[in-house]
C-alpha cells in the first residue's frame, strides 16, 4: 500500500528533526512554528492546549482524521508543531482527504 503525501513529508520532518511531539514539548518552544498538527480524537484539554498554541505562534492548525499515532510515530500523541516552512506548506498544499484546516469558531 502507497503511504500518503502528509505521511511522506511527516517523515521528512522526522528526519531532518523539525517535527517536536507532545503538547509539553511544543509548550516549551520559543517560536519558529509553522504548523501545527491535531489528532481528532484529541481530549478537550489537548484541544484547549492545540488553540492557545495556535495564538501564540500565530500558525494554522490542521486536525488528522487518520491514525495520528501511526501518523507522527509515537504512542499517546494528540498534537505536533512542523518547524520547517516549506514541509508546513506541502502538508498543508497536498488536498489530501481525512485532513482539514482549523478555522476558529469557538472553543
Amino acid at each position: 500500500m502507497a503511504q500518503s503525501k502528509v505521511h511522506s513529508y511527516i517523515g521528512f520532518c522526522k528526519r531532518a528533526r523539525k517535527i517536536v511531539l507532545g503538547s509539553s514539548a511544543v509548550g516549551t518552544l520559543k517560536g519558529g512554528v509553522y504548523l501545527l498538527l491535531l489528532d481528532r480524537n484529541a481530549a478537550k484539554n489537548s484541544i484547549r492546549y492545540a488553540l492557545k498554541y495556535k495564538r501564540k505562534f500565530n500558525c494554522p492548525l490542521l486536525v488528522c482524521g487518520d491514525d495520528f499515532e501511526k501518523l507522527v510515530g509515537k504512542t499517546d500523541c494528540r498534537l505536533a508543531a512542523i518547524q520547517d516552512k516549506n514541509l508546513a506548506d506541502a502538508i498543508l498544499n497536498s488536498g489530501e482527504s481525512g485532513y482539514e484546516l482549523y478555522t476558529e469558531g469557538g472553543e
